[in-house]
């Protein structure tokens, strides 16, 4: 059976850890700080067998030369030479397999040219999706375009309902937040919001969210919803789908 375990590190992030019951070789996605690796690793007297990269950031890589140096892992992560270290680079519909799943690699590039994400169908359907997909909100566009980044969250559309969502940051309540704005009478997004504070009052994560729950409350998932149409149309343009997701990830930058 394999679980998923929440690294917390720096400030917000998540680093996840994969582990099959049946080893004590694990697999860690983003390790942007090596020592929060090391110190959880040393605690359960695992050992560090592969490393997942879904883009360059310094908060998703920046652990990955120690750990290289300290574990010799396995490493696989995009078509990006910047990025040392990685051994198998992987770019879209390429397969691998991790802790005894085969995973789809998915290019999904808006946030930067480079990032990809990580989907196995196995039982639950996991997916590692970097800073592509939060809770309730999605990552700002740095290097692509708005009109990339939304297409790139429509590449999620055909992934079953109960694919569990785990993004790269604790950002749920703060996207929750802004959802609640411009989709106000929203009951789903409502229940989120409080589900998420007890959770964060307990200093538990909001993470992993599923891809059906994000359909109900994630504004940049429902771009053709009628009431988010009406949202984004006071705030600039909104007469077709990406136009109205362009729209919503300016208002977000600034809210």
């Amino acid at each position: 059976m394999l679980s998923v375990t929440p690294i917390p590190a720096l400030n917000d992030n998540y680093i996840w850890l994969l582990r099959q019951d049946t080893s004590d070789s694990v697999c860690v996605v983003d390790p942007g700080d090596a020592t929060a690796v090391i110190e959880w690793l040393e605690r359960e007297g695992l050992t560090l067998g592969c490393i997942l990269i879904t883009h360059h950031h310094g908060d998703h890589t920046g652990g990955l030369a120690e750990l290289i140096k300290r574990y010799s892992p396995r490493v696989i992560g995009p078509h990006n030479p910047d990025i040392e270290g990685i051994h198998e680079r992987v770019g879209d519909g390429d397969e691998i397999r991790v802790m005894g799943r085969l995973f789809e690699v998915l290019e999904v590039p808006g946030h930067t040219l480079d990032h990809i994400a990580f989907f196995t169908a196995g039982i639950p359907p996991l997916l590692f999706c970097g800073d592509l997909l939060f809770s309730g909100g999605c990552g700002r566009v740095f290097e692509g375009t708005t009109e990339q980044m939304f297409h790139s969250l429509d590449r999620l559309t055909p992934l079953p309902e109960d694919a569990l969502v785990f993004a790269a940051h604790e950002y749920t309540l703060a996207n929750l937040a802004f959802a609640r704005t411009v989709d106000p009478d929203n009951r789903d997004i409502r229940e989120a919001e409080q589900e998420c504070l007890r959770a964060r009052e307990l200093e538990r994560p909001t993470l992993p969210s599923t891809l059906g729950r994000e359909r109900r409350i994630n504004p940049f998932l429902r771009c053709s919803n009628p009431a988010i149409r009406q949202a984004a149309a006071a705030q600039g343009q909104a007469d077709t789908d990406a136009a109205t997701f362009t729209t919503l990830r300016a208002w977000k930058d600034s809210f």
